[in-house]
């Protein structure tokens, strides 16, 4: 007998990927205020938020307290596995960064590969920022708006983006690089704060190069033991997966539904364009000239990582699993990923495009950058705050 093969990881995600697509929008479609009145909740949005008002949703249903169950039940699904990620998205980037570092053994190779790593990243975050710009100046999103839409879009975001406007100020380089250095290493990791966490594990790892080998080796074993063990949990959270990949996409589009995504389908499309000029034009050309290497090759063994960042929108959170399949898939040497893909997943975020894009598209009249802007000036200014921006996001 012949035993049966398991469906592969990246595709049991996109299986609930899709149908979270499918499902959201038939709750969108289906399901209104005369649904939940049938139930006999006459204040939906009291009833979901649990909110106890004298007179209201007096009598429900049955069936809306089972529909209650189910919503909570899928929020508790996603939000687990988002918790579940970012547990692991801290220790993941000490420990593989220390031992990648220091197992290098070489001041000198660790310089070279870490200048080579670095000057990569910024280019192609400089071309992720132009890709984005040049995408949206040329087609200014926001136009396409319908009215309703976009007033309704000022009246929610219009304060905070006037608040932004009237703060932005090219950023000072001096406290840029100052702040990468942590004041309380221990505060770093329990904030989250991924730059001064990777500042301070190189410093670590460094430092291991320069003691005595014998010394170095048990603290290396050490973390790269407890790397073999973030990898186990990684393994374990990634179970939930494919069915939190659907309980957090079934969500939004639930809540955003036809009219939504209509209204900003030029947007997305400005967003998608960026996206897979990077995917399919400065990627490929990377590939070719840095590591020979097919980008057929690439995208099968690097999808579930993909799939994963799609559905979680968090570079440090699906790190693990970018590491895994990076090795495993690839045949990378993990001392090479373990220094290599911490530091992107901080720094080399070319979700800049797509950041950049939301923040040119999502607004009106003056909260547009472009069609204003013909100043030189104010694109260097642009420039430089989204490079801060995305090297500062976590």
């Amino acid at each position: 007998m012949t035993s049966k093969s398991k469906l592969a990881l990246h595709w049991k995600i996109l299986i609930g990927l899709v149908l979270g697509i499918v499902v959201g929008l038939v709750i969108n479609t289906m399901w209104d205020a005369s649904t939940w009145d049938s139930m006999g909740v006459d204040n939906p949005s009291a009833w979901v938020q649990g909110t106890a008002i004298e007179g209201v949703n007096e009598h429900p249903s049955f069936i809306a307290h089972a529909a209650l169950f189910i919503r909570h039940l899928n929020s508790f699904i996603g939000d687990l596995f988002m918790r579940g990620l970012r547990f692991i998205a801290v220790p993941i980037v000490i420990f593989s960064l220390i031992v990648g570092a220091s197992s290098l053994n070489d001041l000198s190779k660790l310089s070279r590969i870490g200048g080579k790593t670095i000057g990569i990243y910024l280019v192609t975050t400089a071309l992720a920022i132009s890709v984005g710009l040049l995408f949206a100046n040329i087609v200014k999103p926001g136009n396409f708006v319908s009215e309703e839409t976009r007033d309704g879009f000022v009246a929610q975001f219009g304060d905070q983006a006037q608040a932004k406007i009237a703060t932005a100020q090219a950023p000072d380089v001096w406290d840029t690089v100052l702040n990468i250095i942590p004041k309380n290493p221990f505060n770093a990791i329990s904030q989250g704060n991924m730059l001064q966490v990777v500042f301070a594990s190189l410093l670590v790892g460094i430092a291991l190069t320069l003691i005595k080998r014998e010394k170095a080796r048990v603290v290396i074993e050490f973390f790269d033991a407890m790397t073999d063990v973030i990898i186990k949990v990684v393994e374990i959270v990634l179970i939930i997966a494919p069915y939190a990949v659907f309980a957090l996409i079934v969500e939004q589009i639930a809540e955003l539904g036809l009219d939504i995504l209509a209204s900003l389908a030029v947007y997305c499309m400005v967003v998608v364009g960026g996206l897979l000029t990077m995917m399919f034009v400065v990627y490929p050309i990377g590939f070719k000239l840095l590591a020979g290497l097919s980008y057929s090759r690439f995208f099968k063994a690097i999808s579930p990582a993909q799939l994963l960042a799609f559905s979680s929108a968090s570079s440090s959170a699906t790190l693990p699993v970018t590491m895994e399949c990076c090795e495993q898939r690839l045949g990378i040497k993990e001392e090479v990923s373990a220094f290599v893909l911490p530091i992107g997943a901080t720094i080399n975020m070319l979700g800049a495009v797509a950041h950049l894009g939301r923040h040119i598209g999502q607004g009106a009249g003056d909260i547009i950058l472009f069609g204003s802007q013909g100043d030189r000036h104010q694109l260097r200014l642009l420039l430089l705050k989204t490079t801060e921006s995305e090297i500062s996001e976590f």
